[in-house]
């Protein structure tokens, strides 16, 4: 009984978004996948040229991995970027624990996710920026991505301007938590 039930727990999984919304799924190392208790009926393939996509609804959605760094991935589907990290519940507890025992800073310190080119900066110094609120457009590979506030507060700094060329992790905006 306990064999089974570690077993159940090790095949539920939870992918949390950059403003930590989660999104509970089966382990697709298993033939069912589920989504928020649904059975969905996802296919992931390959074609012979080494192109991966998904098949969902009889449609065809081109995927490629752009970075898997332990636990967290940035995918690119239909040429839309998606970043996420992937926890079990056991993780996803842990996290949670860690980030409220944590040093309770108050600035936070929003990153490039990938190189890229400043095309558009959405906020300036001293505007209010909510939780999942777009503030920078940068393009990478041709394809424009906004970058997303994953917290409320005040922008301190913007340390980029438009036509700026910046790699991964370089720092874009400064907030104060609010």
């Amino acid at each position: 009984m306990a064999q089974e039930q570690k077993k159940k727990k090790l095949s539920r999984l939870i992918a949390l978004s950059p403003t930590n919304k989660t999104y509970e799924f089966k382990n697709p190392l298993e033939k069912q996948i589920s989504y928020q208790g649904k059975k969905v009926d996802i296919k992931l393939r390959e074609d012979p040229n080494g192109f991966s996509y998904i098949v969902w609804k009889n449609k065809k959605y081109m995927l490629d991995v752009i970075e898997k760094n332990q636990n967290k991935y940035t995918v690119m589907v239909n040429g839309v970027w998606h970043s996420f990290s992937v926890e079990t519940p056991f993780s996803l507890k842990r996290r949670r624990f860690l980030e409220q025992q944590s040093d309770s800073s108050s600035q936070v310190f929003i990153e490039a996710p990938m190189p890229g080119k400043i095309i558009d900066i959405l906020v300036e110094k001293g505007a209010e920026v909510k939780e999942g609120e777009p503030i920078i457009i940068l393009e990478a590979m041709k394809m424009q991505n906004e970058i997303l506030s994953h917290v409320s507060g005040v922008v301190q700094t913007v340390e980029v301007k438009k036509g700026d060329s910046v790699m991964k992790d370089d720092l874009l905006i400064e907030i104060q938590k609010g």
